[in-house]
């Protein structure tokens, strides 16, 4: 392990880091690191895989003879609705790992800070030079559970809104053709 963090100085900073707010940093990193993962597969499917699902939809809208039956209507709808479907897919729990990573924090704070009061009433001194590092250690979930959320509350609301953006430009896209 001493030859990665020879080779990769900045992970030494990492676990200093992770050692230094408690057991639920490594819950928080691997929310963190989770929805990061949902992030980036929204990002590439809306970089490639939405593109086939559209022009497939269209090609199918536009082979049908009829455009203006309530049946067509009743495909048009369908068609939106699987494009649809695969768009929204996983933006929702990328909006609860967006949710939980602050409460994953507050959860270390107030158990670090329970830690400091049994260790309080063990030694029986208020220290305050003790209280001060005990309190700071057990504010550092806190800190990295809000810097996870606000990390992933950007790319959530930025797929949410691409999502709607291309469910608009879809319906558009599948022109109900009067005669």
């Amino acid at each position: 392990m001493d030859t990665l963090y020879y080779y990769l100085p900045f992970l030494e900073s990492v676990r200093d880091f992770m050692e230094l707010g408690g057991p639920v940093l490594n819950w928080i990193g691997l929310l963190t690191l989770a929805m990061w993962v949902l992030i980036i597969e929204r990002l590439i499917y809306f970089k490639v895989g939405h593109k086939k699902m559209v022009s497939a939809a269209q090609q199918l809208w536009e082979a049908r003879p009829d455009h203006q039956s309530w049946n067509a209507h009743q495909v048009r709808y369908r068609l939106i609705s699987v494009v649809s479907r695969n768009m929204d897919k996983y933006i929702a729990m990328i909006q609860t790992c967006v949710a939980l990573c602050p409460l994953l924090g507050l959860l270390g704070t107030v158990t670090g800070m329970v830690n400091v009061f049994e260790v309080m009433a063990v030694s029986g001194s208020g220290n305050p030079r003790s209280m001060a590092s005990g309190v700071s250690m057990s504010t550092i979930p806190t800190m990295a559970g809000m810097v996870a959320a606000l990390s992933g509350i950007a790319m959530s609301t930025y797929l949410q809104r691409k999502a709607a953006r291309e469910r608009e430009l879809l319906s558009d896209h599948l022109v109900i053709k009067h005669s």
